[in-house]
C-alpha cells in the first residue's frame, strides 16, 4: 500500500511539472472520472488560465467548478460556479452552472442561529435560476431547496423573537430593560408575521407577541399599564380567534382575566 501510495503521489508532481499542458488537462480529467476531486482542481486552477481561449477552456472552469463541489469546497465552487455562467451565459454547461451557484451556497448554509448572509445568497441564486431556466428538469429541486432555506429564516427570526422574550424577564423587576427586551420581542415577531404570513411558525410568533404584550402590561409604569393591559387582551382575544383549537387558548383565557381585573369588563 505504501509503494502504491508512494508511486501514484510521485506520477501526480511528475504531471504537476510537466510543461505539457494537453498532458496535464488529460490528467486532470482522468483524476475528476476517477472521483480523486482534490488532484483535479489543483491541475484545473492553473489550466484555467493557461486554456484562456482554447477550444476546452469552458469545459475546464466547470470541471473546476465541480471539482471544488465535490471535494465540499464550497464557497470556492459557488464562486467559480458564478463564474462560469458569467463568462460563458449561453455554454453548455450554463444551466447547471447556475443551478449550482446555489447549491453550493445552500450546502455551506449556517444553523438557524448563526449569521444567515450564505443563506440569503443561496436564496438570491436560486430565483436567478428559476427565473433564467423556468423549464429546467432542476426546477423541481431549486424550489424544494428554496422552501428550506426561506424556512431557516423564519427559524432565525422565531428564535430571535424567544430569545428577546426570555431577556425581557431576565432582569427581575420593572426597568427600562424589561420594556425594551418585550418590545423587541414583539416587533420581531411581528415582522416575521408579517413576511411569512403563511409560515408553519406563525402560531409560535403569535403566542411570543401574546405573552410579551401581556408581560409588558406587567412590567409597566402607573402611566402606561392600564393602555398596555387593554393591547394584551385585544392580542389575547385576536389569538384565540384564529387559533381557536390551539393548546394556548388557555393560557390566553388566563391573561385576558388577569387583564380585566385592571382594564375592567
Amino acid at each position: 500500500m505504501a509503494f502504491l501510495l508512494t508511486g501514484c503521489a510521485a506520477e501526480f508532481n511528475k504531471v504537476y511539472k510537466t510543461t505539457d499542458m494537453d498532458y496535464r488537462y488529460e490528467y486532470a480529467k482522468q483524476s475528476f472520472a476517477e472521483g480523486k476531486y482534490g488532484r483535479a482542481s489543483t491541475l484545473l486552477l492553473e489550466l484555467i488560465t493557461q486554456k484562456k481561449g482554447h477550444d476546452d477552456a469552458e469545459e475546464a472552469l466547470y470541471m473546476l467548478a465541480m471539482s471544488e463541489y465535490m471535494n465540499a469546497d464550497y464557497e470556492s465552487a459557488s464562486a467559480t460556479f458564478k463564474k462560469y455562467y458569467q463568462t460563458y451565459p449561453k455554454g453548455d454547461y450554463a444551466e447547471q452552472a447556475s443551478f449550482y451557484v446555489g447549491q453550493s451556497l445552500y450546502e455551506g448554509a449556517p444553523e438557524p442561529r448563526l449569521d444567515q448572509t450564505p443563506t440569503i445568497g443561496a436564496i438570491n441564486a436560486y430565483q436567478q435560476f428559476l427565473d433564467f431556466f423556468p423549464e429546467s428538469e432542476l426546477r423541481p429541486k431549486a424550489q424544494e431547496r428554496l422552501f428550506e432555506l426561506q424556512d431557516k429564516l423564519v427559524q432565525k427570526e422565531l428564535l430571535s423573537a424567544q430569545l428577546y422574550y426570555n431577556l425581557g424577564g431576565y432582569f427581575g423587576n420593572i426597568n427600562s430593560n424589561n420594556e425594551s427586551n418585550y418590545i423587541a420581542s414583539i416587533i420581531t415577531a411581528q415582522n416575521a408575521l408579517k413576511d411569512y404570513p403563511y409560515s408553519k411558525w406563525r402560531e409560535d410568533f403569535s403566542v411570543i407577541v401574546m405573552k410579551s404584550k401581556f408581560e409588558l402590561a406587567e412590567n409597566s409604569s402607573t402611566d402606561k399599564r392600564l393602555e398596555r393591559y387593554r393591547d394584551a387582551e385585544d392580542e389575547c382575544y385576536g389569538f384565540i380567534n384564529e387559533f381557536p383549537d390551539s393548546k394556548n387558548v388557555t393560557m390566553a383565557q388566563k391573561f385576558i382575566a388577569k387583564c380585566k381585573k385592571v382594564v375592567g369588563d
